[in-house]
């Protein structure tokens, strides 16, 4: 670019200036200073997008992981259990960043036509418990069930940083997902009580 350019130009100039324009040394060196700063913003952006990706699918998987983990109990589960669940998710996505988890067992009465909830236990802020008047707001995202059965929803929020500051803002990042317990027909949740499993080595036996 410089080199067409000074060509242009010494057919109208001097002799010393048009020698100047006419030298190449240094050419490289100024049009690299030119094209860093671009290249190394498109880098930025590129690899700001791709990690603001790659959160989101690991936020996902880590709802999963988490949903899928209580659909395969078959005991009831207590505080320190939904305790260790958030644990889990909380080392599956970026450790900078923070997250709230909100796990509920959900029931379709068919008689009422309407969603209940056995339990709902939030952990982190951004979340309140599901009751059964609130429950029904979400309806449309629950799937269709037969009548007593139940579903374990899992809702993971985790507010992320951009990795570069290109004029990103803050990326809540929310994940909705569900299963059906697969060895028992409901997941029991029980106050004050030992996990039936022992998860926790000082859980009370019953």
């Amino acid at each position: 670019m410089l080199t067409l350019l000074s060509r242009r130009l010494s057919g109208r100039l001097p002799g010393p200036a048009r020698r100047f324009l006419d030298g190449t040394q240094g050419n490289v060196s100024i049009e690299f200073a030119f094209y860093a700063p671009l290249l190394l913003g498109l880098f930025a952006s590129i690899y700001t997008f791709f990690d603001a990706f790659r959160q989101e699918s690991i936020n996902l998987k880590a709802a999963y992981t988490v949903s899928d983990l209580i659909s395969r109990e078959t005991n009831y589960v207590n505080e320190a259990y939904i305790d260790s669940m958030h644990a889990l998710a909380s080392e599956l996505v970026r450790s900078d960043t923070t997250l709230s988890t909100r796990i509920s067992v959900v029931r379709w009465d068919e008689d009422d036509q309407r969603y209940y909830v056995d339990w709902s236990k939030v952990r982190g802020s951004a979340f309140q418990e599901w009751a059964d008047g609130s429950i029904n707001t979400v309806k449309d995202k629950l799937p269709v069930m037969p009548d007593q059965e139940r579903v374990i929803l899992v809702e993971t929020w985790n507010e992320i940083d951009p990795a570069f500051n290109i004029g990103i803002p803050l990326m809540d990042v929310q994940n909705f997902v569900f299963s059906r317990p697969r060895f028992a027909p409901q997941v029991v949740f029980i106050e004050n009580k030992g996990n039936g499993n022992n998860h926790n080595d000082n859980a009370e036996q019953v």
